[in-house]
């Protein structure tokens, strides 16, 4: 039987403490020079009140013994508490000084909380501080929130190979959260450390103070909402230092796992950084896709300069690879095969229990892992061949999970671009749109939801279907999708 109670408590207290860093936004309106952002504090104050009477309502009604959270309930708070926050989220957004309908506002809390960045904002350049505080702070959230999912939550769930990790974070096979809250604090501070490192950075670089903790809250959390229009473009100016540089080195931090980070600050294993397998793994990826698009620079112009081309390639290979969605220019102008090369690696992602989005790049490792036992089995029938990771061998379970993920990531994909096309947008729109939903990242391509556009052009219900996508692809879909299996709701 499914207990429930410790479910609608935990997702109660979640949401009643969302109302409470709305006051932050509130504030911010409230000490704008501009009148009529001071009038939008209100919209925050009144969704606050929302959220704390709703969440603690839930809480409150739900108080008691506290029962014990098992599978089951992990696949259901997961879901529940997510689809919570954003359903609540969306409110000072709907009601505020942005003029936002309810589906636009949900859509662009969904972005905000899986770290995707498709917008349907427009001039930023005239928003209130506070809904952009909101937005940025809502991509923050997601990006730890989804750090300590991946220790926490996913391992016991055994989620797309996740259980891989196990050992790694804590022992979670018989309780849901056990332990999670000492773990949590660590990885929240470490979290919060590099946050304040990059907006002191970006601020020292010369980016106004407030788009500075912008920048460094969406740039960590490789989420990649802007303050601007014109996203980081706008603060490229002549004089300024190379911000983009700075971003690209945090947004590589946020696409590391922080698991390691815990280790390397609590025991000074500094090795743990060049020994672990899937981060040398993902830095020869982005080392290797940033020489193919510098080459490719240098040949489509002809003036560009080997330092200049270095700047493009690396800071937009590392936005689209990691799910950052950032832009400094609308590399749709370089050509068909960077808008292939984009679409392409937009899929990749980061490091497992990052705040990067895609299909992680452990994934690949134990694919190619499989590919190479396969190929000399073939070769040595007779032969023993054991498949690692990080030097550990891989069970049989491990292969299931992770195909298995390949298999509904790349279904999902299809699935969503389909339904996209039938309410009417044209393919490279349904197909860059259908992939930048499923792998969190942000831009599409072409005009209207490239790097140069946003969603909000876009009907209704594409925008649900996207918002629908966006949180499969952030709760590694079989969290969510075992919660319509009928057998989950059997005793």
């Amino acid at each position: 039987m499914l207990a429930f109670r410790p479910v609608v408590l935990v997702t109660g207290a979640l949401v009643a403490a969302l109302g409470g860093t709305m006051l932050i936004p509130m504030c911010a309106n409230l000490l704008s020079a501009d009148p009529v952002h001071r009038a939008d504090w209100a919209a925050f104050a009144i969704g606050a009140i929302l959220c704390l009477i709703a969440g603690g309502g839930a809480a409150a009604a739900s108080w008691g013994p506290t029962d014990r959270l098992g599978i089951r309930e992990g696949f259901l708070l997961t879901g529940l508490s997510w689809l919570g926050l954003v359903v609540f989220s969306a409110i000072p957004l709907a009601i505020g000084e942005l003029d936002l309908t309810y589906v636009d506002a949900f859509f662009e809390a969904m972005s905000g909380l899986t770290t995707t960045g498709s917008t349907v904002v427009t001039n930023l350049d005239d928003a209130p501080p506070g809904a952009l505080l909101w937005r940025s702070m809502l991509q923050w959230f997601g990006g730890v929130g989804i750090i300590i999912m991946a220790f926490a939550v996913l391992p016991a769930l055994k989620v797309g190979g996740m259980q891989l990790f196990k050992n790694e974070a804590w022992d979670t096979s018989e309780k849901f959260i056990a332990n999670a809250a000492q773990y949590s604090i660590g990885l929240s501070a470490i979290y919060i450390f590099f946050t304040a490192l990059c907006g002191l950075l970006l601020w020292a670089s010369g980016m106004p103070a407030f788009d500075a903790v912008n920048h460094a809250m969406t740039a960590v959390s490789t989420g990649g909402f802007s303050t601007r229009d014109a996203s980081l473009g706008a603060f490229l100016t002549v004089g300024h230092a190379p911000l983009d540089l700075v971003v690209t080195v945090f947004m590589l931090i946020g696409s590391l796992p922080f698991g390691i980070f815990l280790i390397v600050f609590a025991r000074g294993a500094w090795k743990r950084l060049v020994t672990d397998s899937q981060i040398r793994f993902f830095l020869i990826i982005v080392v290797g896709l940033t020489v193919v698009m510098m080459i490719r620079l240098m040949t489509f112009f002809d003036d560009i300069s080997l330092f200049h081309a270095f700047r493009l390639s690396i800071f937009n290979v590392v936005s689209i690879l990691t799910g950052t969605g950032y832009s400094t220019i609308d590399y749709d102008n370089w050509g068909t095969f960077a808008v292939a090369f984009f679409f392409c690696i937009m899929f990749i992602g980061g490091c497992a229990g990052s705040t990067s989005c895609g299909m992680k790049v452990f994934r690949f490792q134990v694919a190619l892992a499989a590919i190479s036992v396969y190929a000399r089995r073939l070769a040595h029938p007779n032969g023993v061949f054991v498949a690692r990771y990080n030097g550990r061998p891989l069970t049989n379970d491990v292969f299931v999970s992770v195909l298995s993920f390949f298999f509904v990531y790349f279904a999902s994909f299809a699935t969503l671009a389909v339904i996209l096309s039938g309410l009417g947008l044209d393919t490279l729109t349904a197909l860059s749109s259908a992939g930048t939903a499923i792998a969190n990242v942000g831009p599409g391509l072409g005009d209207i939801v490239g790097p140069a556009g946003n969603f909000s052009t876009l009907p209704d219900a594409a925008k649900l279907a996207l918002a629908g996508g966006m949180l499969l692809g952030r709760l590694e879909f079989f969290t969510l999708l075992v919660l319509f299996s009928p057998a989950f709701w059997r005793g």
